[in-house]
């Protein structure tokens, strides 16, 4: 896990990088227990693992065989995420984000990492780490161009959203000055729906997903911004 560090502020103004790198690897020993405890902590994480590979095996998906690309009916668009200044509400809009494309589109996975980067902490502090973790959560550029083929879609069915109480443990443990004010935690539970194309009829499947969404809002900011994400299906509890 070492190469992913909790980046925490007090202001949009950065302080000291010194002082910076103290504050963070004394939360960052305040966390690891919950860590060795089986439990994903925010800047601890590597990053979800491509979802069209290691955690859907043995799981239908729409695959198939098509003679060429399909043509897209409509405009296509990019989606986008609708600000909030509610934790919950921002994690929930990010979320349905992340999981929503389209392959017939005409975008490609870098277009809708973008996308969610567009309402990211506007310090860039997490940025890098941030598009790793999208772009983890989207198929890679080679599965991307195979799914085209099949005009592969997804979206997803939120079922819960809730502050988890491992978060509300770190926060306690973190010294003043350690965590942005408004920095929270969201674990959001849902499921991921894909549709596609086989032997020119459309087919569907469908899987549970779990992850936690990392924010900051007021009174730091006026309204939330992305923070980082968890590892898919190892969400804070």
């Amino acid at each position: 896990m070492a190469g992913v560090h909790l980046v925490g502020m007090k202001t949009p103004d950065l302080s000291e990088p010194r002082t910076r790198r103290r504050l963070i690897a004394a939360l960052a020993a305040a966390v690891v227990v919950l860590v060795l405890a089986g439990v994903g902590v925010y800047g601890l994480l590597l990053g979800p693992p491509d979802p069209d590979r290691d955690d859907d095996r043995g799981r239908p998906e729409p695959i198939v065989t098509a003679p060429s690309d399909p043509v897209p009916t409509t405009t296509p668009r990019l989606p986008v995420v609708r600000a909030s200044d509610d934790p919950q509400a921002f994690a929930r809009n990010v979320a349905a984000v992340l999981f929503e494309w389209d392959t017939a589109s005409g975008f490609m996975p870098l277009d809708y990492t973008s996308v969610v980067l567009d309402v990211a902490d506007p310090t860039g502090q997490e940025q890098a780490g941030l598009a790793s973790d999208i772009a983890s959560y989207l198929p890679s550029r080679d599965a991307w161009i195979e799914l085209r083929q099949y005009a592969t879609a997804q979206h997803l069915t939120i079922e819960t959203a809730f502050v988890p109480e491992a978060w509300a443990t770190a926060a306690e443990q973190a010294q003043p000055g350690q965590l942005a004010e408004g920095t929270v935690a969201v674990t959001i539970e849902g499921t991921r729906h894909r549709t596609g194309l086989w032997n020119d009829e459309q087919v569907t499947s469908e899987h549970d997903v779990a992850f936690t969404v990392f924010v900051v809002c007021g009174p730091t900011y006026d309204t939330c911004h992305l923070l980082r994400l968890s590892q898919l299906d190892n969400p804070l509890r």
